[in-house]
């Protein structure tokens, strides 16, 4: 069961602008994939002006690679606000 954590930095300032684009995007996916879950997390301190976010992508069934490739497209149009790259983490739960 994979899950996507995707984290980059975003200009305070551009952050209003930002947020709803990438909101509405993952509304997009989920409305598309009903038992996605898709959230945006920011770290709470900023630093020379930037904010790093977060995107948290899972699914009961894990995120194919399908879907990685379709939440990338999907939320690729806000890297006009992203300073730097957009890293993409897999992880999987551990198994005891």
């Amino acid at each position: 069961m994979r899950a996507l954590f995707i984290y980059y930095r975003v200009p305070a300032a551009d952050a209003p602008a930002a947020e709803p684009h990438i909101r509405a995007a993952q509304s997009r996916l989920v409305a598309a994939h009903p038992a996605l879950m898709a959230e945006l997390w920011r770290r709470p301190e900023e630093k020379d002006g930037l904010q790093t976010w977060m995107e948290v992508y899972r699914h009961p069934c894990g995120v194919s690679e399908a879907l990685q490739a379709e939440i990338e497209r999907a939320v690729g149009a806000a890297t006009r606000w992203i300073v730097g790259e957009r890293h993409v983490e897999v992880f999987v739960p551990c198994v005891s």
